[in-house]
């Protein structure tokens, strides 16, 4: 049986098959984004010559298979924030996943051909992706108050 849905008044299949290389393409690109989203913010702070920890699967105490379902993939962190420190550099640093976005511009600019007129499989490692460009929560804070330590 083949998983449908209705768009537009009319109903759209996509057989299993496609279903399941679609899901795998998504999480691919959610774990391979969210690991570019970690090393962007990695990236700036070395740029601003800011001592940082990346930490690879902090949550692994609590189990391999949890850690990676359910936890977080990887923190970036700055060892200390001084008075040096550039507020600027940990504001972009924050911000830097943003980058993760170009893709999706140059597609929108015409650049790039659009990943949603393709393969449901493109589109979803599209959308996956494109996902990781947000910054967190945390990123937000670093970026309102670059000095907390």
């Amino acid at each position: 049986m083949k998983p449908y849905s209705r768009v537009g008044g009319r109903t759209v299949s996509l057989p299993v098959e496609e279903l399941a290389l679609a899901l795998v393409a998504l999480a691919l690109a959610v774990g391979v984004g969210t690991v570019a989203h970690e090393l962007s913010h990695a990236a700036v702070l070395w740029a601003f010559a800011i001592p940082f920890r990346i930490e690879w699967l902090p949550d692994s105490d609590q189990g391999l298979v949890r850690a990676t379902a359910l936890g977080t993939w990887a923190t970036v962190t700055p060892r200390t924030i001084t008075r040096e420190a550039s507020s600027l550099g940990i504001r972009l640093a924050a911000l830097a996943p943003l980058a993760l976005a170009t893709p999706g511009l140059l597609v929108f600019a015409g650049v790039l051909a659009d990943p949603t007129t393709g393969h449901p499989a493109v589109t979803a490692a599209a959308l996956g992706w494109l996902g990781c460009a947000i910054p967190s929560p945390s990123d937000f804070a670093a970026f309102w108050n670059p000095t907390a330590d």
